[in-house]
């Protein structure tokens, strides 16, 4: 059984955010505009989606 994939998009800029913000974009694999990323589609990784709605979006999954 392959494991869903979810393909997100960084769209907010890491400048100026709290520490805490950063190491969740880091954890995703993101850094800088406009990079995407396909992950595993697990609740952890939707958690993290949901801390930085301003940041990221999802862009299929």
């Amino acid at each position: 059984m392959a494991d869903k994939k979810i393909k997100i998009r960084q769209i907010g800029s890491p400048i100026r955010r709290p520490k805490s913000q950063r190491a969740i974009l880091t954890g995703l694999g993101l850094g800088k505009m406009r990079r995407e990323v396909e992950l595993v589609d697990t609740p952890e990784v939707r958690g993290m989606i949901r801390k930085l709605p301003h940041m990221v979006e999802v862009v299929e999954g």
